[in-house]
């Protein structure tokens, strides 16, 4: 049985998705496309379901990329049950999606979700007419504290099960009898053509959806367009309004219609959260603010990943000396068990310190609503720098991975913009990056230089937001952001969110890294690293880096943290301070965090925009690393 999620953003549908499926999740791309969703077979209620949770969506039109391909799959993936999930405190704004999902002749459950915050702002609403008007079973929730959802996936049961008849919501007689008239012909002209309902279809076709009128155009295409043209026109002349927009305010029209009949306004509560934002999103203290967040998350996991490395290390340090009064070093046995042994202790006691920590903390941030807050501060940054304030969204996912954050940039107006974004996302310092920074820098140089670093990549990022606008001069449009409410972040969505993205690093990453230090340790011993080294030697002697480390350099394409663990390996210690000065750890780490993307990312690049501007972006972030690391390199002087 396939069930489909979907619900407009910041509705707590992905909450709702976590808390029953959790990290026996998998992401994937909506068919030809790169739009993602993810997928969970899940057992409750002792039957199977596979649980799909959509990207959040308005409605089923054409108007985006992701809308539009969540339409077609709905239509031709063949689900048992749509859960269309809504947040109680919006239910006016919520229900035209919810009118659309009723035209598909698919059973609907709404689960009217953040009941408190409905409470809380004094919204009172009759769950038992909304279910009798709209036809559909209605289930108040409370997912980010797991209340009504056990109650929720009964209903999914009893409905699959016993069936449960939606009604359609007619629009006003003159809209109606226009829509009849189209549907009536489609059925009598194109009824062998398609499979999806009638209506639904009359309605795209009224609205000039182009996916739609390409299912059929290519029967009997002429008296299709005529019969669109003519009703079309007669919308027009009924209402002074282009269709589309008749058809948008039709919809608005039936779903507050609906609100009054359901909901009863009573005195909103004020309380703290209020308050909160005004600090929060002050026009000056809001920044200060967001500094001190920011040096309060990256102290935090510095501290945690710092303490937990050193006591790892020191493990293995003592497995590594067991090793050798077993085995003979120098032996080819004894530096291909070395090899395996500083792959998992890379990832064990280097990268999981610092990832962990600093995955729940962003989670933290996002789940709380912090992230939202911080993209309306940065409006007016990304407007100076050229750019729609929703590139924002993009550049703050980077911070997490930097193949996401190139994904998140469909969401913007103009190829200009999604363009100038997918290099600024690329930029940023991703966990992986973060790695490098906190365990080197952090580390060895204290938590400030790493702060540094991350401001100097802010300056860099906007400068070169800045060039690539004045070269792509455009217009770009005020930033409409729906700023979510506070919510106290379930521990266990949490668990399940930082696992789900811990999980690429322990399945795919871990292997990789492994695998790249025993490739080290077999070129290390046949002597064959010193053909590659001496091949980098230029690069690394501009930056006044010792020559071992040029295939970190090449091991750091891969996946950025391996630089890291691979450096240790190299150099044939982790503590890298008796081997590296102060300034050569700065300048590496100067060098990573601004070169070459990552391969994941480079495909993404590619796909997403086109091979020529990813070529571009490895070109431009080679030569600022390269421009960099030197400077630092040479200014390092008067500073150590």
């Amino acid at each position: 049985m396939k069930i489909a999620l979907i619900g407009q953003p910041n509705s707590g549908k992905s909450t709702i998705f976590n808390s029953v499926a959790g990290y026996k999740s998998i992401t994937s791309n909506l068919p030809g496309t790169t739009v993602n969703y993810t997928e969970s077979r899940v057992r409750l209620n002792g039957d199977i379901y596979d649980l799909v949770d959509f990207p959040g969506t308005y409605s089923l039109s054409s108007t985006n990329e992701a809308e539009a391909e969540v339409s077609k799959y709905l239509l031709t993936a063949k689900f048992d049950l749509i859960i269309n999930v809504i947040d109680a405190s919006q239910l006016g704004r919520s229900l035209p999606l919810t009118l659309e999902l009723l035209e598909l002749k698919i059973p609907v459950i709404l689960a009217l979700n953040m009941a408190d915050e409905a409470t809380r702002k004094g919204i009172s609403i009759d769950p038992e007419k909304l279910a009798r008007i709209l036809g559909v079973r209605v289930q108040s929730t409370v997912a980010s504290k797991n209340l009504g959802i056990r109650d929720l996936f009964i209903l999914v049961k009893q409905v699959i099960e016993n069936g449960f008849e939606s009604h359609l919501i007619h629009c006003q007689r003159d809209v109606e009898e226009v829509i009849l008239e189209m549907e009536g012909f489609i059925r009598d002209k194109f009824s062998e053509a398609i499979s999806h309902p009638s209506r639904f279809i009359a309605i795209k076709l009224l609205e000039d959806d182009d996916y739609y009128r390409s299912l059929l155009i290519h029967q009997n295409g002429t008296a299709l367009s005529e019969k669109i043209e003519e009703l079309q026109k007669k919308l027009v002349e009924l209402r002074g309004k282009p269709q589309d927009s008749v058809m948008f305010l039709e919809r608005y029209a039936m779903a507050m219609d609906i609100y009054e009949q359901t909901v009863r306004l009573g005195v909103p509560r004020h309380d703290w959260r209020e308050k909160l934002d005004d600090l929060l999103m002050h026009r000056l203290g809001g920044y200060f603010i967001l500094v001190l967040a920011l040096l309060a998350f990256f102290y935090g996991v510095f501290h945690i990943g710092a303490l937990l490395e050193g006591f790892l290390l020191t493990g293995f340090a003592g497995l590594e000396g067991l090793l050798s009064s077993y085995i003979q070093p120098g032996s080819f046995t004894f530096q291909l068990l070395k090899s395996i042994l500083w792959g998992i202790s890379g990832g064990l006691a280097i990268v999981l310190p610092y990832l962990v920590p600093f995955l729940i903390g962003l989670n933290l941030l996002e789940d709380i609503g912090y992230l939202s807050r911080v993209a309306f501060l940065m409006d007016a940054l990304m407007h100076k720098i050229g750019l729609h304030g929703t590139a924002i969204i993009p550049a703050v996912l980077g911070y997490g991975c930097n193949v996401p954050a190139v994904m998140a940039t469909r969401i913007l107006p103009s190829r200009r913009d999604k363009i100038i974004a997918a290099v600024i996302a690329s930029m940023v310092p991703c966990s992986a990056r973060s790695i490098v920074i906190l365990g080197l820098v952090a580390f060895y140089l204290g938590p400030l230089w790493a702060f540094a670093i991350y401001l100097l990549n802010i300056v860099i990022v906007s400068v070169s937001g800045k060039v690539l606008s004045l070269l792509l001069p455009e217009v770009t449009p005020g930033m409409i952001l729906e700023i979510p409410p506070y919510r106290w972040p379930a521990l266990r969505v949490i668990g399940h969110k930082t696992w789900f993205r811990i999980k690429e690093f322990v399945v795919v990453a871990w292997p990789i890294l492994i695998a790249g230090s025993i490739l080290l340790g077999l070129l290390e011993y046949f002597e064959l690293d010193r053909w590659i080294n001496t091949g980098l030697s230029p690069l690394t002697g501009l930056l006044g880096l010792p020559a071992v480390v040029g295939t970190t350099l090449i091991f750091g394409v891969l996946r950025k943290e391996l630089a890291l663990v691979m450096l240790t390996q190299a150099l044939g210690t982790t503590e890298i301070l008796t081997v590296l000065t102060q300034q050569q750890i700065l300048t590496f780490t100067i060098f990573i965090t601004f070169y070459i993307p990552c391969v994941a990312t480079m495909a993404v690049l590619s796909r997403e925009l086109n091979r020529h501007i990813m070529l571009s972006v490895i070109f431009f972030s080679l030569l600022l690393a390269c421009s960099l690391a030197f400077v630092v390199n040479q200014l390092g002087y008067l500073v150590f």
